[in-house]
């Protein structure tokens, strides 16, 4: 059943229920929660949402860290309409799973809440209780397979910090969820509001869904831990203006073409070919947030060869053109 699209009156505060479990990590409940919380109405400064945390039990429930965060039962939680659904994430969420008094709770709530929303692994709880089916969908990098495999009925994207369908919202987790929850003020309130959270956080305002939740080195360390290929990554990024092609790459790994390609996508994950064009893609993000060189010399600097090569390599991966990419991620940077 389709949740609902409505919206509710400016003037009423909205309702949020965190969904905490054993072992939740902390910094997926309290960092949206402190966004949610900054957020005022102009005229008098009155909270625009209700904070609530729930749990099946109701009372402490001990995060990740040790800390106590102290909760309402699930029941309570649905005794008033819920605007905002949001499951955070946890260290031991094989257990949640296994919990029927929760999912229950959950599947009861699709079609009452205004929307939903996980953070980090929450996702596999909203996906367990049917919320992704048909959806988009996002998780921290590191478990997105394996919720690809739980839900089969969604589809996972890897590299978002964020994504929207619809009403369901899902986070890479961590510090990606104070991103989600801007975007959400920005949804409910608009950007000026949205704008007035982030300041008061000092962060960026507003980091694109679309940005990539991990850079490229950290994604082929992850896959290549025997460290086979490390000399030939730190020559690549001093050659990228270079053409680079297989022949290139073997060459100066001392192999074979045909056994080079097999070999480096084995032990990375990628292909020769990828792999060259999200370097050079991480190049060029690391130009256009740190300096004011022209979008054609960053082009040329980073080996894309023009800027319309660029471009579509930034619309194809980032959902965003360079330009609009530097005015988003410079602009926040000096703030």
């Amino acid at each position: 059943m389709p949740l609902n699209h409505a919206k509710p009156p400016v003037t009423t505060a909205r309702r949020i229920v965190f969904v905490l479990t054993p072992g939740t990590v902390l910094l997926d409940v309290t960092g949206p929660l402190q966004a949610f919380h900054e957020a005022r109405q102009a005229d008098n400064h009155t909270p625009c949402y209700e904070i609530i945390m729930a749990s099946v039990p109701g009372g402490p429930v001990i995060t990740d860290t040790g800390i106590a965060l102290d909760t309402i039962t699930l029941d309570q939680a649905a005794e008033h309409p819920i605007h905002t659904l949001i499951v955070a994430g946890s260290d031991e969420h094989h257990i949640a799973l296994s919990d029927h008094s929760l999912m229950a709770w959950l599947v009861a709530q699709r079609p009452k809440v205004k929307r939903a929303a996980s953070i980090c692994i929450g996702a596999f709880l909203l996906g367990t209780a049917g919320y992704l089916d048909g959806r988009r969908a996002v998780t921290h990098w590191r478990w997105c397979e394996r919720l690809q495999n739980h839900c089969p009925k969604a589809r996972i994207e890897q590299d978002p910090i964020f994504v929207q369908d619809g009403p369901v919202w899902t986070s890479a987790g961590v510090t990606t969820g104070i991103d989600m929850a801007i975007a959400m003020i920005e949804q409910d309130l608009g950007h000026d509001a949205a704008l007035a959270v982030a300041r008061s956080l000092i962060v960026f305002i507003k980091r694109p869904g679309g940005q990539s939740q991990f850079s490229l080195p950290l994604q082929r360390q992850s896959h290549d831990r025997s460290g086979r290929f490390d000399a030939l990554h730190v020559w690549m990024q001093s050659h990228l203006q270079a053409r680079l092609s297989v022949e290139d790459l073997a060459a100066q790994a001392h192999m074979s073409p045909r056994n080079f390609s097999r070999a480096y996508h084995r032990d990375t994950g990628l292909s020769p070919a990828k792999s060259v064009e999200l370097m050079r893609l991480e190049a060029a993000r690391h130009h256009l947030e740190q300096g004011d060189t022209g979008i054609a010399q960053i082009a040329t600097l980073c080996g894309f060869g023009d800027d319309e090569r660029m471009r579509r390599c930034f619309v194809k991966h980032l959902g965003v053109a360079p330009t609009d990419y530097r005015n988003r991620f410079k602009a926040s940077l000096s703030a």
